[in-house]
């Protein structure tokens, strides 16, 4: 990944320099993300991963310039979409950017659908306003893209409100509206959280297919592993508002480095553990953004601290090919370390 000053990557279709967002609170400054840095390529979907409060959404808002002001404030950083930085773009030249050639799923279908408007208005107005198509061939386009998400007679719901729907409908509405213009980089916050697992397919092979076929980039924020181990080609993991861990999805899910990674994996269950087996959850909650442990913030909840841990704040650095982490464990330990953890824990919940 390239550093500020440098060109960007070829094949990069996006990148995130040194993000970082506040916000300020009656209680103080919150570091909702604190220093974040990514890419994404064509044809390629970036996993962000994390527990809540982690900073993924906060990071998803920051690149289409959402966040609310005040109380939210884009400290500093980068967001490169082929060169151009659209945190300099004025509002106007970021309007037409947003929805167009950047364009993202949001996690509350039931907030981000304008309840006063029908739905046929809001699928159709990034195609009128973006494509500048005729009413007639919008419309067209949108009861093809409801048929596309699953929703079935597709012309005759676009003149319903976003009450006649159901939560997992309205989920696939607001995909519809962001895929309506196949654009360049898509971000899905936790798309298929409200969807049984048949339509969760359909959805996600909806978004492969448009991927590979315009070259699109994703971005995709969820909880579930399973649809990152399916979809993911490089994962990040988030923690405190900043990344610990980078990979591609087999030496995530394969080798991971960073302890906070290993209880994320060992938190859910397997299809290969053995009857009975206990799962380990990761010990304490996630720390107040407002005010961090001093040195790692992960070090209060690590099984496998170090002395330097609650003093010394680690860097990003290289511990296998593609694959970086923020941890003091030397790359041939963590293998060792993370059996001799799920030992031990295993011994305690037994």
């Amino acid at each position: 990944m390239g550093t500020a000053g440098e060109g960007t990557q070829v094949g990069d279709l996006l990148e995130v320099r040194d993000l970082r967002v506040r916000f300020s609170t009656e209680d103080g400054v919150v570091e909702a993300v604190d220093g974040v840095s990514l890419s994404v390529k064509r044809g390629e979907t970036l996993a962000i991963v994390g527990e809540s409060g982690s900073g993924k959404s906060v990071t998803a808002l920051a690149i289409m310039r959402l966040i609310p002001q005040p109380p939210g404030r884009i400290q500093s950083g980068q967001v490169l979409l082929e060169g151009r930085d659209l945190l300099a773009l004025p509002e106007a030249q970021m309007r037409a950017v947003r929805g167009n050639d950047v364009a993202m799923v949001f996690q509350d279908p039931m907030t981000a659908l304008n309840p006063v408007f029908k739905v046929g208005f809001q699928v159709m107005e990034p195609l009128r306003l973006h494509q500048e198509m005729t009413r007639a061939r919008a419309r067209a386009r949108a009861a093809e893209l409801l048929r596309q998400v699953g929703i079935g007679d597709g012309d005759r719901r676009l003149d319903d409100y976003p009450h006649q729907f159901s939560g997992g409908q309205r989920q696939r509405i607001m995909i519809a509206m962001a895929l309506a213009c196949n654009p360049s980089v898509l971000i899905a916050d936790e798309p298929t959280t409200a969807l049984d697992v048949t339509v969760q397919a359909q959805i996600l092979e909806l978004m492969t297919t448009l991927r590979d076929e315009f070259q699109s980039g994703i971005i995709l924020i969820t909880h579930d592993l399973g649809i990152v181990a399916r979809m993911a080609d490089r994962v990040v993991v988030m923690y405190a508002g900043r990344l610990v861990e980078e990979g591609s999805g087999d030496t995530i899910f394969g080798q991971p480095h960073h302890p906070y990674t290993w209880g994320l994996l060992d938190s859910i269950p397997r299809l290969d553990d053995e009857r009975g087996e206990k799962l380990i959850p990761i010990p304490g909650s996630p720390p107040s953004l407002i005010r961090k442990p001093t040195g790692c913030a992960f070090h209060p909840r690590c099984r496998s601290r170090r002395m330097v841990c609650d003093k010394e704040r680690p860097e990003s650095r290289q511990v296998g090919p593609d694959h970086t982490a923020a941890c003091v464990l030397a790359p041939g330990e963590a293998k060792a370390e993370r059996q001799r953890v799920e030992r031990a824990a295993s011994g305690q919940a037994a």
